[in-house]
């Protein structure tokens, strides 16, 4: 092992050491509301890809100069500012994302702006594991709820059965149905934005694609939790009013969501247009001319 790379894993620990110190309580509040939230629940996997997004850059960042900026300590500076403001009002949100300022003001500092430019996406990949402030979520979530009980009083409608809304209630001729905030589809919303962004990195090589990629994610979300919506009303009115409850419930929510993720590869296979090796000719050798 060359003197470099043992001073850079000597620095990582350290580094990692100090950041347990002083986010300990933090991280650990995280995990508990991912493993409790079921909106928030994809943050399992959010750190481990990004360390190996960080992983699979280890040639680059193994070549790319060490050139240590002042710049990431303001950085640091300032996020540790974020987190003392967040603990003295309690905003977890706050405490939160000053973990991914001094993580980036980290590798700045010690390493320089060319690693910072390596490792950019796996930082700001890291904040897909970060919940929304409440206030944000509610701004969200509500109308999410109300658009689609709205696509739900109009397809069952379509279907001829008498249904009639009040806001985010669909009241049918045998229930009532409410579009609840776990039904408004934020939790399948995040989860295949997130799932769009790790299927462009590993499909798409232009950045553009990538952000309509992700983007692309979110109106097919949204018309699988309204197809789902609907689709729950129908069964509870034409089946049984059971199906929209319990298992069968679930399972149309785990059903759909696959459907949104077939579409979103088909979004990517459209952007990503046809096989160039599928355009060839079947034969391209030279023909001799005679003379």
């Amino acid at each position: 092992m060359t003197p470099r790379r043992l001073r850079d894993l000597a620095l990582v620990c350290v580094l990692t050491a100090a950041v347990l110190w002083v986010y300990g309580g933090i991280l650990s509040s995280l995990v508990r509301q991912w493993a409790s939230d079921d909106n928030y629940s994809h943050g399992f996997f959010v750190v481990p890809l990004a360390l190996y997004f960080a992983w699979e850059r280890r040639a680059d960042l193994k070549a790319a100069p060490l050139e240590p900026s002042a710049a990431g300590i303001v950085v640091v500076a300032i996020s540790l500012a974020v987190l003392i403001a967040g603990l003295l009002g309690a905003e977890l949100f706050l405490t939160r994302i000053s973990l991914l300022g001094v993580l980036a003001g980290t590798v700045l500092y010690v390493w320089g702006r060319g690693h910072f430019r390596i490792l950019a996406f796996p930082l700001a990949f890291l904040a897909l594991m970060i919940p929304l402030p409440a206030i944000i979520f509610n701004q969200i979530a509500f109308p999410l709820q109300l658009l689609a009980s709205r696509a739900g009083e109009l397809v069952i409608g379509l279907a001829g059965i008498p249904v009639v809304r009040e806001g985010n209630v669909l009241q049918l001729p045998s229930r009532t149905l409410e579009v609840a905030e776990a039904c408004s589809g934020i939790r399948s919303l995040v989860s295949l934005v997130m799932l769009a962004i790790v299927l462009g990195h590993f499909t798409e090589r232009r950045l553009g694609r990538r952000v309509l990629l992700a983007l692309a994610a979110v109106p097919i979300a949204i018309l699988a939790n309204a197809a789902r919506v609907a689709g729950t009303g129908l069964m509870s009115e034409l089946v049984s009013p059971e199906a929209a409850e319990g298992f069968l419930h679930t399972f149309s929510g785990w059903l759909l969501f696959v459907v949104a993720f077939i579409g979103l590869v088909a979004v990517q296979r459209s952007l990503s247009g046809p096989d160039p090796r599928s355009t060839l000719a079947p034969d391209v050798r030279p023909r001799e001319v005679g003379a």
